[in-house]
């Protein structure tokens, strides 16, 4: 495998205090879900060798960091994903792969559930990831319509083989306007299933989906689905639940600790082609580690200063009491809506001007 030798330039001395690796290793899919965030046909896999490039730059860029912070301990995970990770042949080999890097960061796998058979399983058994995530977005009916015929009994004839294993599982759900009142069906199954977490993400209106007005929830309807969330929570309030309330906006129905993104800051995102991001749904290219250190992306990149500079207050925040702690809420949402990322999440009620009673037009 030929590449472009290593870049190395100086970086600003901003040391994470954790990080979560998304990897990319793939585009490609064996479903077509509605609200898919990618919008083309997928790019060719990256070869194994550039599999293996990226993770020891990832290896390299963990010993920086260990090296040269002062905390104690720098907690590191990678979540590995695509498109559909399953789909690509050589996966068990690096499951093991990054079992073998254990004592340097934890790992778990995304996927939407239906190649787990019981060979994909074993290889899990084997490899031990931290969890593995099913996405499941609402009942049979509501999940097949947005992800493809008999994908919710694939999915959940997954999770039982994962559950069966001892492997945990986390299940994901993807709110928008067409199904946020299902969530209590994903909790449901969760705890019939004996999944470790029920958590849920919003709609980002990019890729595939582009119909904000038709599928991104008014802010009275998100505050409709926090509430939601925090009933479904209090159905396990003495320890029983799986559902947890961690990502933006949600905090304010639980009485816990503000949620901020993290993108830029803990959270970075390599694509298959080595193009390193902020995030997934929020996808402006910073570098590439094909080419690059990891550190000199992390360390040099004036937009990833910017998303975790926690004295910047996002335009509409100005009034609110969680302004610096939320940090403005879903910034790859505000900037799908908007153009801006430093703008108002366009889901919260709490806004200045956030119309909590017009159409979604009106809003955006």
């Amino acid at each position: 495998m030929e590449t472009t030798p290593l870049n190395t330039t100086r970086h600003d001395a901003h040391i994470p205090k954790s990080m979560l690796f998304q990897w990319h290793v793939t585009d490609r899919c064996n479903l077509a879900c509605s609200h898919c965030y990618q919008d083309c046909p997928p790019a060719p896999d990256p070869t194994w060798e550039e599999l293996m490039l990226i993770l020891e730059r990832f290896k390299s860029a963990i010993a920086g960091w260990r090296a040269a912070g002062t905390a104690p301990s720098f907690r590191v995970q990678v979540t590995v994903t695509g498109g559909e990770p399953f789909l690509r042949d050589d996966f068990p080999l690096l499951l093991e792969r990054l079992s073998e890097a254990r004592p340097l960061f934890s790992f778990a796998v995304l996927s939407n559930g239906t190649l787990l058979t019981p060979a994909a399983v074993r290889s899990l058994e084997r490899s031990r990831p931290a969890f593995v995530q099913v996405s499941i977005d609402g009942d049979r009916q509501s999940h097949d319509r947005m992800r493809g015929e008999a994908s919710y009994d694939r999915a959940v004839a997954g999770v039982k083989l994962l559950v069966g294993a001892g492997i945990p599982v986390y299940l994901s759900f993807t709110a928008q306007r067409c199904n946020y009142r299902d969530f209590p069906s994903v909790a449901r199954l969760g705890r019939r299933l004996g999944v470790a977490r029920v958590w849920s993400d919003r709609m980002v209106p990019c890729g595939r989906e582009h119909r904000a007005e038709e599928s991104l929830m008014t802010p009275d309807q998100t505050r409709e689905f926090v509430g939601l969330m925090e009933r479904e929570r209090r159905r396990g309030w003495f320890g029983s639940s799986p559902v947890v309330l961690h990502r933006s906006l949600q905090f304010t129905a639980g009485g816990i600790s503000p949620y901020r993104c993290s993108a830029g800051d803990t959270l970075v995102t390599v694509l298959p082609n080595g193009d390193v991001c902020p995030c997934r749904r929020l996808p402006k290219v910073e570098g590439n580690m094909l080419r690059q250190s990891l550190q000199d992306i992390y360390g040099n990149s004036s937009f990833f200063r910017e998303l975790r500079d926690r004295n910047r207050v996002n335009t509409g925040c100005e009034s609110c009491f969680y302004a610096r702690t939320c940090g403005g809420g879903s910034r790859c949402l505000a900037s799908a809506v908007y153009g801006d990322p430093f703008r108002a999440d366009p889901g919260c009620w709490l806004a200045a001007g956030a119309a909590t009673t017009t159409p979604i037009q009106e809003v955006l």
